[in-house]
């Protein structure tokens, strides 16, 4: 119970950032994983991957050039998926993480670490919106059993 409890509220983290009014209440939220590997589905909207990857890629570039040890672990173990199409037509992204302790991975977050202007603040926070859809769930922790040994 304690777990779900956990994943739920995660996943109320995950969707505040897209609903939140302004730059300043999604810079609030921090969102951290625990466990070997973590993982977190998305649904954004069919129109909209292209903007979504652009995020995505704008993250990449910001972990990149904050370069500290732990943005580089970030980086290291950090896959995004983008997957099935789903009976509402929007796409099913999955980031698979080896999440590293303490880190935030919140996409916002560590865009504005990067980007300090509030003008492209607010137009990456709009675009994100935008693409945004749903949040469909975090799951992380221990690996149990590894098949590959």
């Amino acid at each position: 119970m304690r777990r779900l409890s956990g994943v739920l509220l995660a996943g109320a983290m995950l969707m505040l950032p897209a609903f939140a009014r302004d730059t300043q209440a999604a810079q609030q939220q921090k969102f951290t994983l625990d466990g070997d590997v973590a993982m977190w589905s998305v649904a954004i909207r069919p129109d909209k991957t292209a903007d979504f990857e652009t995020i995505l890629n704008r993250v990449k570039e910001a972990l990149t050039k904050v370069g500290t040890p732990e943005a580089k672990q970030q980086l290291a173990g950090w896959r995004v998926l983008r997957g099935a199409k789903m009976p509402d037509g929007n796409i099913i992204y999955t980031h698979i993480i080896n999440p590293v302790p303490g880190a935030d991975y919140n996409l916002l977050q560590l865009l504005y670490t990067a980007v300090t202007d509030p003008a492209e603040q607010q137009k990456l926070f709009e675009l994100y919106k935008g693409a945004f859809a749903a949040n469909l769930g975090v799951n992380f922790g221990p690996i149990v059993v590894d098949m590959s040994k």
